[in-house]
């Protein structure tokens, strides 16, 4: 049994290299893209593609970042690289695959190597398979959140800024200058973008589509409209930083009320799997009959449902929106 999990291990390994070597030997070339940038800056490329051009950031778009077979693929369900981008890390979807699939095999064969119960094993490597992502998704959402926490100091000091009688620009490279990250890189892109001629209206609105957060759509709303028919954008921005400041204080208040939910609902998950490990630990043969027995296969099946179920009830009961 064991000599037919290692080859197949190693089949599996020798046909995941193989076709991320072909992957990799379909990828685009560079060079297509750079013909593209040289035809627009001389004029020669089509309005289509001028117009497409423009749409990209030299900043953001790297010449030698073009999309292969499986970023193309994957694309068509979604911009997968702006999360990559929202995470604020260097990961491509084919090095995440790639990662993904060796902490799926190294699962397997640990699972293996410490003699989990078979049906087990591909449960294992999924887990580890998706800890790649599930760490990617855990950043984003941990810069979303600092972003969210620095937007109303942000607002603060372009208000100053503008009553001072300095322009938005000069608030803006201001924020990239004095404020941390991650908020100085995106205002800091923004900055950048004005002293390579696109407009700023264009470069906020890019931002917006970069950042997922609605209070950072208020501020580019109301500087467009403020620069399309006027009135005092420091007071508009000082009321949307003072809006941001109540929404985290009820934010705060909602969160200790709903505490002793939510931790409720961590114990009620994770109970049963300690339970479940420890039982297995102390009689294996009391658990075994829950993956030999027809019967116990659907009680398992039908507990994990009721897990996953629980889980999404308590979720909605405690998240409550502000």
């Amino acid at each position: 049994m064991l000599n037919l999990i290692i080859i197949a291990a190693i089949t599996f390994t020798g046909v995941t290299l193989i076709v991320l070597g072909l992957a990799l030997l379909m990828r685009n070339k560079p060079q297509n893209r750079i013909e593209d940038r040289l035809g627009l800056m001389t004029g020669k490329a089509n309005p289509a593609a001028k117009k497409n051009s423009l749409k990209e950031s030299v900043l953001a778009h790297p010449l030698d970042d073009s999309p292969g077979i499986l970023e193309r693929f994957i694309q068509r369900f979604g911009d997968v690289n702006k999360v990559f981008e929202q995470a604020d890390t260097s990961l491509t979807i084919f090095k995440l695959l790639l990662i993904s699939m060796g902490m799926a095999l190294f699962g397997g064969i640990l699972a293996i190597a410490i003699r989990i119960v078979p049906l087990l094993v591909p449960l294992v490597a999924v887990i580890m398979g998706c800890l790649p992502l599930i760490w990617v998704l855990m950043r984003r959402k941990r810069r979303l959140k600092r972003f969210a926490a620095q937007l109303p100091e942000a607002m603060e000091m372009l208000a100053r800024t503008l009553r001072s009688g300095q322009s938005l620009g000069f608030g803006i490279s201001l924020v990239a200058n004095e404020m941390g990250q991650p908020i100085s890189g995106e205002f800091g892109h923004v900055f950048e973008e004005q002293n390579l001629g696109i407009p700023v209206e264009q470069s906020l609105k890019e931002l917006a589509e970069r950042i997922p957060n609605l209070d950072l759509k208020f501020f580019v709303t109301a500087v467009i409209l403020q620069r399309q028919t006027g009135g005092d954008l420091a007071e508009i921005l000082d009321k949307i930083g003072s809006l941001i400041r109540d929404r985290f204080r009820i934010w705060g208040q909602v969160q200790a009320l709903t505490g002793e939910g939510r931790l409720s609902g961590v114990v009620l998950l994770v109970l049963p799997l300690v339970l479940f490990l420890a039982v297995y630990q102390l009689n294996p043969d009391y658990i075994k009959v829950l993956f030999t027995d027809p019967m116990g296969t659907k009680m398992l099946a039908a507990a994990v449902f009721m897990q996953i179920l629980g889980a999404l009830v308590i979720r909605k009961i405690v998240n409550i929106r502000v």
